[in-house]
């Protein structure tokens, strides 16, 4: 794999994940909304594309997306304004997974989150509902497609130092730092084993956690 590309380049994961790619000899694409990005992306070693995801149709996401050899999705409205949320979250999701199979790009990685099922008793009223419902949206329509896809559903996300250890399906909350759920996007894709799969982790401790590669090939 010599080529990735990653929307939400300028996302906190997504700058601890190109480096980590760029050390393997990938060249890396990070998609910005904001040019003011630029400097922030490139000194990860990634190249900076400019696009809004919102904005863009499924033909137009498409044509950035050609010539890679894998999608990373791992872009987000931040949650606050609901339809934003769904417009980014859910909306603009879906569109890559289609634009990446007008592509020709079948190697599709979703980042979701550790709650991500049809009963994950958000209540509709609730100010994190339209996150939780369009996140199991983008998921299943992924599930519908005939891309190589993997979803990575990582706990509640910390600023720990990475431990290079998960536990596979935690309990709870589920807690795993940034730089590890970088690490995992870099092994996943590695990994052909996990193509089809829905991966839901956490850090755990010591004793019930494994090295990510060793985890994620169980």
């Amino acid at each position: 794999m010599s080529r990735v590309i990653v929307f939400g380049g300028h996302g906190r994961i997504a700058l601890l994940l190109a480096p980590l790619l760029v050390e393997r000899g990938v060249e890396v694409t990070s998609v910005i909304r904001n040019p003011d990005h630029t400097a922030d992306v490139e000194a990860g070693g990634a190249s900076a594309l400019v696009a809004d995801v919102e904005r863009l149709d499924t033909a137009e996401l498409a044509d950035i997306i050609r010539g890679h050899d894998a999608v990373v999705w791992s872009a987000g409205a931040g949650g606050g304004d609901p339809q934003r949320t769904y417009a980014v979250d859910r909306d603009a999701a879906v569109r890559t997974m289609d634009a990446a199979a007008i592509a020709g790009v079948h190697r599709y990685l979703l980042v979701s989150w550790l709650g991500s099922t049809a009963d994950h008793g958000i209540p509709e009223d609730a100010d994190f509902f339209p996150y939780a419902d369009a996140k199991w949206a983008a998921d299943e329509h992924l599930r519908g497609t005939e891309l190589e896809g993997t979803i990575l559903a990582p706990g509640t996300l910390t600023f720990d130092d990475p431990s290079g250890r998960i536990r596979i399906d935690p309990e709870g909350r589920g807690e795993v730092s940034r730089a590890d759920v970088a690490a995992v996007i870099v092994a996943a894709l590695d990994s052909p084993a996990t193509i089809g799969r829905t991966i839901r982790f956490g850090n755990g401790t010591a004793e019930n956690s494994l090295p990510i590669a060793e985890a994620l090939s169980n």
